[in-house]
């Protein structure tokens, strides 16, 4: 080991990150310590950082890719094995498990969503039964996408999209681009992404959508009828308030509403609506019960356009600020991805 300090980027509080140098941890019993390669900017990383709901002293960070530095002995994992992270199983018994549902596994402890240590720095400590090996045909950066790619294959699933079925995403950031792309390989054509920034927009276009309106563009129907083209499935991953109630305005008859953007606002739901025109709202919180194994799979297929899903250049940790701002305001349209050093 280098050092016994790693330098980090921190919640310090105030919606404000700083790199800090921490401690460098000790990896426990089945345990292996993981070098991070690259750790991409989640939505959820901005609600906690720009909304301050993290701890101070939190390292965010979940979307990661690295090597192995060390593993316990008899163990599958040697120093130099890529990986990324893998959820833990469902119990396989329980109600949602049995629905395919193993990210709301009732015997699943719940997640500590304000205080974590998370990949925003330069070494991990994960369960061995928690890493996945990346293939060697596999860019360690690209393999960073596993766990989003994983949340639009979930959210897809969710859906229950058919190729015929006209598809809206409202919210052209990383997220709706993926998903955009998960549905471009399932054979679904017929797509809409509402979005109001410009840069977005176009992004949007590169990765498989059909044609982008703004916001404004999607009309509240007549009370008791559809809109003029109205749409079998929509995706809301802005976690705005106002695009999910406007993505269920747009829904056809038996239309399905899944919802992935996270937000701190509640929407106002139409239940006449819901019942007149039996709509469905599903949430979509993280992964099938296969884990990150598919998303994987899809990206080593070479079947997503990922030069436009992954912005060119990382960042080092001072960048992560500055990239969080930039995000929140729709300048950057795909994943941010960052290294774990500093600027020199």
């Amino acid at each position: 080991m280098p050092s016994e300090l790693m330098p980090a980027a921190v919640y310090v509080g105030e919606g404000k990150i700083a790199v800090e140098h921490v401690g460098i941890p000790d990896p426990g019993p089945g345990e292996v310590l993981v070098e991070i390669a690259e750790c991409g900017i989640c939505g959820s990383d901005l609600h906690m950082v720009l909304e301050r709901y993290a701890k101070p002293g939190s390292i965010l960070g979940h979307e990661w890719s690295g090597v192995v530095v060390s593993g316990p002995s008899g163990s599958a994992w040697a120093p130099g094995h890529r990986v990324v992270g893998d959820p833990s199983p469902g119990c396989g018994t329980c109600r949602p498990c049995r629905r395919g549902r193993p990210s709301v596994c009732l015997r699943r402890p719940p997640g500590n969503f304000l205080d974590s240590r998370g990949a925003f720095c330069r070494y991990k400590t994960v369960a061995v039964d928690n890493v996945l090996l990346i293939p060697d045909s596999l860019s360690i950066r690209a393999a960073a996408l596993a766990e989003p790619t994983a949340i639009a294959l979930h959210a897809v699933r969710a859906g229950d999209v058919g190729p015929d079925d006209r598809v809206l995403v409202t919210g052209g950031g990383p997220v709706g681009l993926l998903i955009v792309a998960v549905l471009r390989t399932q054979g679904v054509t017929d797509i809409t992404v509402s979005e109001p920034s410009l840069i977005r927009r176009e992004q949007a276009l590169a990765v498989g959508a059909t044609r982008t309106v703004t916001p404004d563009a999607l009309v509240d129907p007549p009370m008791g009828a559809t809109v003029t083209e109205p749409y079998a499935v929509a995706f809301e991953c802005s976690g705005q308030a106002s695009a999910t109630e406007r993505a269920l305005n747009q829904l056809d008859y038996a239309g399905s509403l899944v919802i992935v953007g996270t937000g701190f606002e509640p929407p106002r739901v139409n239940q006449n609506r819901m019942i007149i025109f039996e709509l469905e709202i599903a949430g979509a919180y993280n992964y099938n019960a296969e884990g990150f194994g598919p998303a994987v799979a899809l990206l080593d297929s070479g079947l997503l356009p990922l030069e436009f899903l992954i912005e060119p250049d990382d960042i080092p940790l001072d960048g992560v600020m500055s990239a969080m701002e930039r995000l929140s305001r729709g300048e950057i349209p795909r994943k941010v991805l960052v290294r774990p050093e500093v600027s020199a």
